[in-house]
């Protein structure tokens, strides 16, 4: 289920222009991939004189790490920081020797000039960091690496890949006797430098020699790593993709209390009290306490609130609409995943917007129910109850998305332990997800909403949840993740749907028959004849 991104090439890395200028310089001959791979599970590299090169000491850095723009250098120290000896390269050097005018002193660093001396400076199996822009800017920094390198090095792509382009990479790698790992990294600048959470794939011996790096420089709750093998090829990237679609519904949720808040006569100031204070309870989260320092700051421009001078028009880096496309093409639902991200396309459609807004009539987005003082915060209080109740839908969509793409490709991947390195370091991490931990480790779920401590919290919860949502549509306020979280939570909990019907139509214009519950098979109905029903198999 290969699923090509809108607009870019998934193209092989043989086809890559500086490729062709390479020409056969460092490629294998079919007898040389052979013996190169019968090398590899000997656990063997090949000599320098097998290679027809002269030879060279070991190299003194254990590992390595391309592009020294803000997260190459950030993990590069990181690295540092843990007493690790690290080679570093740039396309341009000055990069390279800024970085070490800047941080040279953090730890033992070995810059390099030309790839040549990069890679030879490194030890084997070479362990080497790519951090450069994904799609054709990683292909061509494997060409040029690739002729430089031998039996068992381990190339990782630290960026946001697509997976499938990591899954090709990974193939062509392996065929060549090298190891390719896709490692999802999560926490930006900060988390990069401080710990982040790390989501390798790839083979498990690749891991066996890269994890301990990656564990040591990982967010860490107590003594856990928030990083731990994820499954082969491409399910390292995946699953940071995934955490990247429920970050896209996590924020989107936010906005819609916001907006809610809002319409509860709050100012920005308040809101940013209301959710300091939730910050404190379930909803403790890295999101939430972030929201709260947001809405407090003071454009110093203007005296407003910042958020009130922010253009309304949310960007996008390709990882939501990617997660959404994965799901269509899984056949698993991610609707409040999916709303996030169509939320963030109308909102920088601004032609459709200013039409809209001119041609439109509907509530004015005020709720002027709420005149004292213990209505407001009844209804705060269920503001809270509906974002948690939704937030717990965006992670079990995600999770689902997960676990059936690990049947489908064959990973095997840990929901639980996925849950367990998300909880430091990453954007998404959250006091939520060592419940989700507990409750993944505590039995084989489905789906999250059946965990027994889930399930109680939504039925608690759900009465208030329902209630923000029919009063945000009587108020005219767009809540399209809450909606779409409560629909699905209904949707899946009943008995039957409207499927049915759905199916009957399909039939009558198209014949794609039906299946009966009484009986097995298909079965048509003949519409245009005597309506009498055959069996298609």
């Amino acid at each position: 289920m290969s699923i090509q991104r809108p607009g870019q090439d998934i193209e092989s890395a043989e086809e890559q222009p500086q490729a062709a200028e390479q020409g056969n310089k460092g490629q294998r001959t079919a007898a040389e991939s052979e013996v190169a791979a019968h090398d590899a599970q000997e656990g063997r590299a090949p000599s320098a004189d097998e290679k027809g090169e002269p030879s060279q000491d070991q190299g003194s850095a254990e590992v390595g790490v391309i592009g020294m723009a803000v997260m190459g250098s950030s993990l590069a120290r990181n690295m540092a920081h843990h007493r690790y000896r690290v080679a570093l390269f740039n396309r341009t050097y000055a990069k390279t020797q800024q970085v070490m005018a800047d941080h040279g002193s953090e730890g033992t660093f070995v810059p390099a000039e030309t790839i040549e001396e990069f890679v030879t400076s490194l030890e084997r199996p070479r362990r080497i960091l790519i951090m450069v822009q994904a799609g054709k800017g990683t292909d061509a920094t494997i060409d040029t690496l690739l002729p430089h390198l031998d039996n068992g090095d381990i190339v990782v792509d630290g960026g946001n890949a697509y997976f499938e382009d990591t899954r090709r990479r990974e193939a062509r790698l392996r065929e060549l006797g090298l190891h390719f790992v896709g490692a999802g990294m999560s926490g930006g600048e900060v988390g990069a430098l401080e710990g982040p959470s790390i989501m390798p794939g790839g083979s498990r011996e690749s891991y066996d020699a890269l994890g301990p790096i990656l564990e040591d420089i990982s967010a860490h709750v107590g003594d856990e790593p928030c990083c731990a093998y994820i499954g082969t090829d491409g399910a390292g990237h995946f699953v940071k993709m995934v955490h990247n679609g429920i970050e896209y519904a996590d924020m989107q949720l936010i906005g819609e209390a916001h907006e809610l808040l809002k319409a509860a006569g709050l100012d920005n100031a308040e809101i940013s009290d209301v959710f300091a204070t939730w910050n404190s309870g379930d909803l403790d989260s890295y999101l939430i306490e972030i929201t709260s320092e947001v809405l407090r700051q003071i454009d110093s421009r203007t005296g407003r609130p910042l958020v009130d001078v922010i253009d309304d028009a949310a960007g996008m880096k390709g990882t939501g609409a990617w997660t959404v496309q994965s799901a269509l093409a899984l056949g698993v639902p991610v609707n409040a995943i999916a709303e996030a991200v169509f939320s963030r396309a109308a909102s920088s459609h601004k032609e459709l917007r200013a039409r809209a807004q001119t041609a439109l009539e509907g509530p004015d987005r005020r709720l002027t129910d709420l005149g004292d003082a213990a209505s407001r915060k009844a209804f705060i209080d269920d503001i809270r109850d509906a974002l948690w109740a939704s937030k717990v839908v965006a992670y079990a969509q995600g999770l689902d998305e997960i676990r059936t793409a690990s049947q489908e490709y064959g990973w095997d991947i840990n929901v639980g332990e996925v849950a367990k390195i998300w909880r430091a370091g990453c954007i998404i991490r959250a006091k939520l997800l060592e419940r989700i931990r507990s409750e993944y480790a505590a039995g084989n779920l489905v789906t999250l909403l059946e965990a027994p401590s889930i399930k109680a919290e939504l039925a608690r919860y759900q009465d208030a949840w329902r209630g923000v949502v029919c009063r945000a549509v009587t108020a005219g306020v767009p809540v399209p993740g809450f909606a779409s979280a409560l629909s699905y939570y209904d949707s899946i909990r009943a008995p039957r749907v409207n499927a049915a019907l759905t199916q009957g139509l399909r039939d009558f214009f198209g014949a794609h028959t039906y299946r009966r519950v009484d009986a097995e098979g298909s079965f048509h109905t003949l519409w245009s004849g005597d309506r009498s029903e055959i069996r298609i198999d």
